[in-house]
């Protein structure tokens, strides 16, 4: 076994390949760049090496740094995590040469398996469901077109290098067509270093559904379940659960010795995932292969019992599988959200920026529930431009999906994060949704329930009800402690009244031995009978409220702001509540209202950013939809376009530019 390995990656995926290496009793190395230099990564492992500048191209994915780094600590082994140099067949070999192992695949299934147009090629000699398309690589966005007019709408510009995302466009019309090959390029360029693209047919309704397998170098294959990967926007995996709600035992069967079949073929050796397109009859088609591990695997880790990474290493070492497929059961449920650095009420738009509060939840690990969090961040660290925007991946586990669906939504409330935005309302809502929980799941799902974009969830009355009751048992609280009252003997009671949006709910609060009556009352009348008990153990300056409102537990985010007034964030809702006397209530009236509107004249930056490209110059009247500006952030471009029918005044930015969020890009008339 090793006594000492290196990991060249960063973030969440290095410092869990840290904690596997610690239990395995083996010592790790650390590489950073300069923007990573105070990472959590870095602190956590034995030994650190800085590698160069910010930009990956400049430090991770430079590959003689990383065998230096090697060579200086004295590294046996190493591990890429994914992404980076992840799925580079160079590297390998070069690592080779070194007498350094890698602890991924061979060389020779890494360029097969890595190349998607060689990839596909070889699944389907080797007997594997594929999507029809042409596997030729395209040279121009006229080609483009007519291979996809060809194939017929819609089709899949996908990079030959590509994975995670990144790269890849669905195009319906011959315009877009031609703006996603243009885009595709620069992003296969700008992410793995080669532009090659081609095109394939989108499967219309396609679950996006993949195979685990473990395969050693003494030639035994295995598959640990699947994972339902659905759940996607701009082709990003955002939820991830395990298994699928959609396969039956003889379609799993299937597809998992597909995944076995090609994993042979082709001689792999360590864990990779096969994934697959599965239609409304539960038709499947080979999609690609990645030769690392996945984003995801944490899912599959609870619902088998079986570390991966550990698996990787020991693979590596030269060791057999312990295993064999009868040993492979699947156990309960899985669930992973992707916590991101980027703002759902902004089309998602990336967000950098310090963490000025990240209070994740407190894991458990117990017979019935599960809550797992890797993190490569901390409370006060910096969420840079230049990585993946990915904060923290949330999972839960429990006997059953609909167990696990709750935990999930349970832990996203009590997740706590200040200072950029997030997308962890978007998360909740999903979780939320009729449509999720009834597990009716499409790689439309998003495209389909939000077609304008994510604007919250609007609350039932009875959850407003609820958080309105939550609003006064804290401001009670805090009014006795405001009195100088102990809260344990305080019976003071108050009528207040709670306005959300314009919802007001007038209450009378009454202290009681287990928790606090609040009677629901209509204008200035006499109480009603529909009271709730309030029971939890929050005291002020708490940020979390934990506890039970009649029935029902909540967890409920507060923020309060120099007005008084709270934001409670429950759900994946953000709603303000103002809680006043009888007295200030009858006031509100006469209190002016804001003025909502905007203005309208520019276009500006919805994130930092580097300008690609300008596509209009100054004079020129653009239609509504029409293409002004690519904008380049976290390695993926982002096309603005015109809201409106308008005319380009003025253009006060060039290619080249950083811009920073709200940076006027044009004037508008």
């Amino acid at each position: 076994m090793f006594e000492k390995i290196l990991i060249a990656n960063r973030g969440e995926i290095a410092c869990r390949v840290i904690k596997t290496a610690r239990r395995m009793g083996i010592k790790t190395v650390a590489v950073y760049s300069e923007a990573d230099s105070r990472a959590l990564h870095v602190e956590m492992a034995d030994e650190a090496v800085a590698i160069g500048p910010p930009p990956a191209s400049e430090s991770y994915l430079v590959m003689e740094r990383i065998i230096e780094a090697a060579r200086q600590t004295g590294a046996g082994a190493i591990h890429p995590g994914y992404g980076f140099l992840s799925e580079n067949a160079a590297f390998v070999e070069a690592l080779s040469t070194e007498n350094i192992t890698f602890i991924g695949p061979n060389a020779d299934a890494v360029r097969l398996m890595g190349d998607k147009i060689s990839a596909r090629d070889f699944a389907m000699e080797a007997g594997v469901n594929t999507v029809p398309g042409c596997s030729d690589v395209i040279t121009g966005a006229k080609q483009a077109i007519g291979i996809a007019e060809d194939i017929g709408y819609p089709v899949m510009i996908k990079a030959a290098a590509g994975g995670g995302g990144k790269g890849m466009r669905i195009a319906h019309t011959a315009r877009e067509v031609e703006e996603g090959f243009t885009s595709s390029m620069n992003e296969a360029r700008a992410s793995f270093g080669d532009d090659r693209v081609y095109i394939e047919k989108f499967v219309t309704s396609p679950r996006h559904i993949e195979i685990q397998v473990l395969a050693d170098g003494h030639g035994n294959a295995i598959y640990l379940g699947e994972r339902e990967c659905s759940i996607q926007r701009r082709n990003q995996k955002v939820i991830e659960e395990a298994p699928s709600p959609f396969l039956d035992d003889k379609t799993r069967e299937a597809m998992g010795a597909q995944a076995v079949a090609l994993a042979k073929a082709a001689s792999y050796q360590s864990a990779g995932t096969v994934e697959f397109i599965v239609d409304e009859s539960r038709n499947f088609y080979f999609l690609e292969m990645n030769t690392r591990l996945q984003v995801e695997h944490p899912i599959t880790e609870l619902i088998t019992g079986i570390d991966l990474v550990e698996q990787m290493i020991r693979i590596a070492a030269g060791e057999k599988l312990s295993l064999t497929q009868k040993d492979v059961s699947l156990k309960g449920w899985a669930m992973e959200g992707r916590i991101y650095a980027e703002d759902p009420y902004r089309s998602f738009l990336p967000s950098v920026g310090r963490l000025v509060r990240y209070h994740p939840p407190e894991e458990r690990a117990g017979e019935s529930l599960v809550v797992r969090n890797d993190t490569g961040v901390y409370e006060g660290g910096e969420i840079s431009i230049y990585y993946d925007p990915m904060i923290a991946k949330l999972c839960t586990w429990s006997p059953d999906r609909m167990q696990a669906i709750d935990a999930m939504s349970d832990a996203l409330d009590g997740f706590r994060i200040e200072g950029i935005r997030h997308n962890i309302p978007f998360l909740s809502a999903v979780m939320e949704h009729e449509r999720f929980r009834a597990g009716t799941l499409t790689t439309n799902f998003i495209a389909e329930e939000y077609p304008s974009g994510f604007q919250g969830v609007a609350l039932d009355s009875t959850r407003s009800k609820a958080l309105a009751a939550v609003a006064l048992f804290v401001t009670h609280i805090e009014m006795l402690r405001a009195q100088g009252i102990a809260v344990a003997t305080g019976r003071e009671e108050h009528v207040l009244t709670v306005r959300m949006d314009d919802e007001f709910h007038h209450g009378r609060i009454k202290p009681g031995s287990d928790g606090l009556h609040i009677f629901w009352r209509e204008g200035d009348v006499g109480e009603q009978k529909n009271g709730v008990l309030v029971s939890s153990d929050w005291k002020p300056g708490m940020t979390i409220f934990e506890g039970k409102v009649g029935s029902d537990y909540l967890v409920v985010q507060m923020t309060r702001d120099i007005t008084g007034s709270m934001t409670l964030t429950y759900r994946g809702t953000m709603i303000k509540a103002v809680v006043m006397t009888p007295g200030a209530c009858e006031l509100v009236d006469f209190v002016p209202r804001e003025d909502s509107s905007g203005g309208g004249g520019f276009l500006l930056c919805p994130m930092p950013g580097l300008v690609v490209s300008i596509g209009v110059v100054e004079g020129q009247e653009v239609k509504a939809g029409e293409p002004l500006a690519v904008v380049e952030a976290m390695k993926m471009e982002n096309i603005l376009r015109a809201e409106r029918d308008c005319t380009v005044s003025k253009i006060k930015c060039a290619p080249g530019d950083n811009l920073s969020v709200d940076d006027v890009m044009m004037e508008l008339e």
